[in-house]
Parts: C-alpha cells; sequence; structure tokens
C-alpha cells in the first residue's frame, strides 16, 4: 500500500507565494518519478510539474520562472514551490507517485490553491 499526502495549500493574492509538500509512504521504493498536477475549475487535470530520481525536472510552460519543484534525497517527498502566483493558477494541486518498472500510479487527495486578483 502507499498513501501520498499533500500539504500547504491556502488563499493568497496575486503576485504572492505558496509551497506546496507531498509525501508518499508505505510501500515506495520503486516510485521513481514524482509529480505536481492540478484541476482548475472547469479544466481537466493537468501537469505542472515533474522530478525524477536523478533531479532532473519538467514544468509546464504557463509555470516556467515561477515554480520550482524540488525533491527530498532520502525521504519520498517532494514540494512545490510557487512563486509570482497568477488567478490562473488557482484550483486543485495534487501530488503522483509513479513507477516506471511497475507504472503502478498513487495519487494524493489534492490541496486547493486560491488566488485572488
Amino acid at each position: 500500500q502507499v498513501q501520498v499526502v499533500e500539504s500547504g495549500g491556502g488563499r493568497v493574492q496575486a503576485g504572492g507565494s505558496l509551497r506546496l509538500s507531498c509525501e508518499a509512504s508505505g510501500r515506495i521504493s520503486y516510485i521513481n518519478v514524482m509529480g505536481w498536477y492540478r484541476q482548475s475549475p472547469g479544466k481537466q487535470r493537468e501537469l505542472v510539474a515533474t522530478i525524477l530520481n536523478n533531479g532532473m525536472t519538467h514544468y509546464t510552460d504557463s509555470v516556467k520562472g515561477r515554480f520550482n519543484i524540488s525533491r527530498h534525497k532520502v525521504k519520498k517527498m517532494v514540494f512545490l514551490q510557487m512563486d509570482n502566483l497568477e488567478a490562473e493558477d488557482t484550483g486543485i494541486y495534487y501530488c503522483k507517485g509513479r513507477s516506471s518498472y511497475t507504472s503502478a500510479e498513487y495519487w494524493g487527495q489534492g490541496t486547493e490553491v486560491t488566488v485572488s486578483s
């Protein structure tokens, strides 16, 4: 069993910052990719950023230069530092752990981010 738990969401004004945290626990040894996704009102869930075990990162274009994904090198934890937030960043942010060995995916319950303009 794998549990994924997010924290750090909240309400902030445009231009502000938030830091999201995510921790995977349980049988996590095969998880080698972790990432953040978001679902904004009226839209489908979309990729925000991912990070591999080797530290390689990927960002969707709309957050490049504003968001930074990082990881804890020992624990299965990832963080999303979000700066210069925009109203369009509003949504539920989900953390996902994935194993490229087993193709298994593990989602958290989500944490809400609201950016007011």
